[in-house]
């Protein structure tokens, strides 16, 4: 994928069949939606999996449905599996990426002294987990220092990997306050080699780029399937390795789907990534995700990560030009995550004009960002986020409505 860090955005290719994506979303007849960092609009087949099965569920009953839609459900495992490149027994279903992230992290037995080694970006649902775990076990969090350009100073981490030899390194991909892309995979490359344990979250990226766990080199990483993926909300992710697997690793409070209780007195965890699960599951969600992966990847995961990203850069670039905006987004590599600080505005108050002007946005705020709002001396932004469905025309559309509402 091409990097849009010139001044000025290419013309996003026309790769994809915009008048049927846009046919089967809609959603886009009804609103700008530049709010897919939150979710993305459903398309029409993902709409019509979730309320056939709660249909069903309604005429037969919730188990009797669900075992009548087993096939569909195991499609969830092998469409993701598909997506990440990895065995459908490395998939466990969350409720969401922080659930898969929380999970991930109690299967950890942190000690006193343990580091937690992490980049100064990382989603503020991870910053708030480790502190909890400093605060509770007394380990200690150690973060990578960025590249002056912005992003994570990769050989910076790498020799705090090589000096404190972390307990867990971990790394958001793409952070929720900005359009960064972060080097997952160069990242990965050094915990290899020093066998050290690697968690990704990978929430703004499932859906938006192409995702491989064994490039990646990740133990665990976590995504949702409400935004780029455009599936149903209260649905996530968690792959986890054969390494981990193979290790023992499970969850502090494993659930009676994830393990057999063998004796009164032993239990035997599932030898996969089911071990990570709950019993009870949103059956009609956990299908259309499935659904909705399986139209990201009919769509193609190459073009949407060159058409997104093109989106936003021609949307970004526009803004920053406008008098009283600045485009807030630095590093080597930016995704479709677009924020802008407005001089002079209040952030409910901008936010509800451009919602009467029908444009889904959302607002950020230094409390989702210590580090990175700190070093940008922003209190909040607007964060804009277009997918492949949308068009040159709304970016138009938006940019406009920036210059009536900043003049």
């Amino acid at each position: 994928m091409r990097e849009n860090t010139s001044a000025t955005a290419t013309t996003p290719e026309p790769l994809l069949d915009l008048e049927a994506l846009r046919a089967d979303t809609p959603g886009t007849a009804q609103v700008v939606h530049f709010n897919n960092a939150g979710c993305g609009l459903l398309a029409t087949p993902v709409l019509n999996a979730v309320l056939q099965h709660l249909e069903l569920e309604a005429q037969i009953g919730g188990y009797e449905a669900a075992a009548a839609r087993t096939d569909q459900v195991r499609s969830f495992y092998t469409e993701l599996a598909e997506l990440l490149n990895c065995a459908p027994g490395n998939v466990a279903f969350a409720g969401s990426a922080t659930h898969a992230y929380a999970t991930a992290l109690s299967a950890i037995p942190f000690e006193r002294g343990d580091v937690i080694l992490a980049t100064r970006n990382d989603f503020i649902s991870n910053q708030l987990a480790f502190l909890s775990l400093r605060r509770r076990f007394g380990v200690e969090i150690v973060h990578a220092p960025d590249l002056p350009e912005g992003g994570v100073d990769v050989e910076a981490m790498a020799a705090l990997m090589r000096s404190r030899r972390p307990r867990l390194v971990a790394a958001t991909h793409i952070p929720t306050n900005s359009g960064l892309v972060q080097p997952i995979e160069q990242i990965g490359r050094h915990c290899r080699e020093l066998e050290l344990l690697y968690l990704v979250d990978a929430c703004q990226s499932v859906g938006q780029l192409p995702l491989d766990v064994a490039r990646i080199g990740c133990d665990f990483l976590t995504g949702t399937c409400r935004k780029f993926l455009r599936g149903p909300r209260a649905t996530g992710f968690l792959f986890v390795s054969d390494r981990v697997l193979a290790a023992g690793y499970e969850p502090l409070f494993i659930d009676m789907h994830g393990a057999r209780w063998t004796t009164p007195g032993n239990y035997t965890p599932s030898p996969t990534a089911s071990r990570f699960e709950e019993w009870e599951f949103p059956y009609a969600a956990v299908i259309g995700s499935a659904e909705a992966v399986r139209y990201a990847r009919r769509v193609g995961l190459d073009p949407i990560s060159r058409r997104t990203p093109d989106l936003a850069a021609r949307l970004r670039n526009q803004l920053d030009a406008l008098p009283g905006v600045r485009a807030l987004d630095r590093g080597r590599r930016l995704g479709a995550l677009v924020t802008v600080a407005v001089e002079g505005r209040q952030p409910q108050e901008f936010k509800a004009a451009l919602d009467a002007r029908r444009i889904n946005s959302a607002l950020s705020f230094r409390e989702f960002a210590q580090y990175d709002f700190g070093d940008k001396d922003v209190d909040w932004c607007v964060r804009l986020s277009p997918h492949y469905y949308n068009t040159e025309d709304e970016v138009e559309q938006v940019v406009a409505a920036f210059r009536e509402l900043t003049r």
